[in-house]
């Protein structure tokens, strides 16, 4: 189960990590990778970011109210990262296609870890000042 620390920590960990590849891959890869793979380079950065982003809003939400489908909404996005992106370096830097079949199931991580995101912040109640 997912906590407030724990998301924020993996959030801040994944947010540096983002930003040094996609550094890397600015000056880094453009003479060497083809158009092809730069893009699919590009695509990993970009969702592992936008779901580093979510994985911190999953944090500050559980610090102010814990819940369980909040809490299993950042489970899927940590899933989804290392799923979706994590397949998509591996296809990059090794060029091994059986890569490739495991990027949909990060996805899917991410559909549902958005569905459930929603479905608990409806169910949320508001906290009275």
């Amino acid at each position: 189960m997912m906590n407030s620390r724990l998301c924020l920590l993996i959030a801040s960990i994944s947010g540096a990590i983002t930003v040094g590849l996609g550094a890397f891959g600015a000056h880094g890869l453009k003479a060497v990778l083809s158009p092809y793979l730069l893009d699919v380079y590009e695509t990993a950065v970009q969702y592992q970011m936008w779901h580093t982003l979510a994985l911190f809003g999953c944090g500050i939400l559980l610090r102010n109210s814990f819940s369980k489908g909040v809490s299993y909404a950042a489970l899927l996005f940590t899933i989804g990262m290392l799923f979706f992106s994590g397949s998509l370096y591996a296809l990059v830097f090794t060029g091994i296609k059986w890569f490739g079949p495991i990027t949909p199931l990060g996805g899917l991580c991410f559909i549902i870890g958005w569905l459930t995101l929603a479905v608990s912040t409806y169910r949320l109640t508001e906290v009275s000042k």
